[in-house]
């Protein structure tokens, strides 16, 4: 424990600033006098993690030594950056299966970083039951979101397996249960000279759940509705990852924000319009194939996933009338265009200018930890957490963009729902719509 104090801490490890095992009068040192003065401190005194590790490849830097540590960093990101790329069409190439898989090792490693950040600066390696329970509440949190993207959009499974079917029906009450079974290990797990570190990291791991978890599982919502909500909305993130370091690195003169000294106005704007046209021009690509545009469909018949379909009126080429001012541009009235074309500029146009934002928080938490990046897992990028800041904000926002602008009712969840009454309330139902029909004129009275 002595050396994890000694890695954990910047500061004098008798501060109250950096929490500690000790206690006075029976109590936590942070629950005692001083409030006031230690709200006062600047944030020098907040606990830090340990610095990260350069893990670049020898091989790599034996390359790259002859050049300045600007152009080092430079080609070690490009380098990087494109292999990455290659592996993210490699899972594409392998189907919405393999990706949803990817999105949860995604998620449980981007967890692990933010946690073990936790676990360091406030020197809770020995708080008990606590690592185990942090593991347990992502179980937990994972089989009720997953439970539900099964229950949503593969109805067809369900009532083909038994098992399935009883686990559907009860499905929130058993997540309830498993949570509230965590929930109760926690307090007993209380030790009265450890009550607020316990707190602090209770709320670290359910503040991360909500971060990491919830936005993971709007990713494969966002997925189950066709890949191309999942493959425009990350490639636009990070192609305007890519611009803005490009053009911050060639031209950034005018620094943008004081939580990330390195992003320039220069790197802002120019990864803006470069995003813009690229995800106009990705969205044309993607439109044209069923494989991107169809929903992921459990086949009953075939035994497994298929994303054949009847592609909807967004994937349908239609002409439209342009406005005057880009008529007198481009000598032309008309354009042909896929509907999903139109919805790229503002998928591109959020991933350019809010979409940072994510990022900024990002730099914001690391900075108050005094710590470079979230992890060295990738040589030159960081962490997968340092990756996925601006991914998951992204997430978050095609999902309501669908739920606002796209989608309709869902017949499919509508006949799962009627599937899994008695026989007596389907028979109740279909007598009501065959009245409402007839009455519509849709069938014949005679029926």
């Amino acid at each position: 424990m002595s050396e994890l104090r000694k890695r954990g801490g910047g500061g004098d490890p008798d501060s109250t600033e950096n929490i500690s095992d000790k206690e006075t009068d029976g109590e936590d040192r942070t629950g005692m006098t001083g409030e006031g003065d230690r709200d006062s401190k600047p944030d020098t005194d907040t606990p830090e993690a340990p610095p990260s590790v350069d893990n670049t490849p020898k091989v790599l830097n034996k390359f790259l030594a002859g050049l300045s540590s600007r152009w080092k960093n430079w080609w070690i990101r490009g380098i990087l950056s494109l292999t990455m790329i290659s592996f993210f069409f490699l899972l594409i190439y392998m189907g919405p299966v393999v990706l949803i898989l990817t999105v949860m090792v995604v998620q449980i490693k981007c967890f692990q970083e933010i946690i073990t950040i936790g676990y360091r600066v406030y020197h809770s390696y020995d708080l008990p039951w606590f690592r185990t329970l942090s593991w347990y509440f992502l179980i937990c949190v994972n089989y009720f979101f997953y439970g539900e993207t099964v229950a949503d959009y593969f109805g067809a499974l369900v009532q083909r397996e038994e098992p399935l079917q009883f686990l559907v029906r009860y499905h929130r009450f058993i997540s309830f249960a498993l949570y509230l079974a965590g929930f109760c290990m926690f307090v007993l797990s209380l030790v009265k000279k450890h009550y607020r570190l316990q707190f602090y990291m209770f709320a670290w791991t359910h503040v991360t759940l909500l971060i990491v978890v919830t936005q993971s599982h709007l990713v494969i919502q966002n997925l189950c509705e066709g890949m191309i909500w999942f493959i425009v909305p990350i490639s636009i993130v990070i192609c305007n990852d890519i611009m803005a370091y490009l053009f911050g690195f060639f031209f950034g003169r005018t620094p943008l924000i004081k939580l990330s000294p390195k992003k320039t106005w220069e790197g802002f704007i120019g990864g803006f319009f470069s995003t813009v046209v690229f995800g106009f021009i990705f969205a044309y690509l993607l439109a044209q194939y069923r494989y991107f545009v169809c929903p992921a469909e459990y086949d009953s018949e075939s035994n497994s996933f298929a994303v054949e379909c009847e592609p909807s009126e967004l994937f349908v080429m239609q002409e439209y009338t342009l406005p005057s001012l880009m008529q007198s541009l481009l000598r032309l009235k008309t354009m042909n265009l896929y509907p999903f074309q139109i919805h790229s500029i503002a998928l591109s146009t959020f991933a350019s200018l809010i979409g940072p934002f994510g990022g900024f928080f990002a730099s914001g938490f690391k900075r108050a930890f005094k710590i470079k990046d979230f992890a060295d897992t990738i040589p030159g990028h960081g962490g997968i957490m340092d990756r996925f800041d601006c991914q998951y904000l992204m997430a978050t926002f095609v999902h309501v963009y669908i739920a606002s602008f796209i989608r309709g009712p869902n017949p499919s969840k509508v006949l799962q729902q009627l599937l899994v009454l008695q026989p007596e309330q389907q028979l109740s139902i279909f007598n009501t719509l065959k009245s409402h029909l007839k009455e519509k004129g849709m069938i014949p009275a005679a029926v």
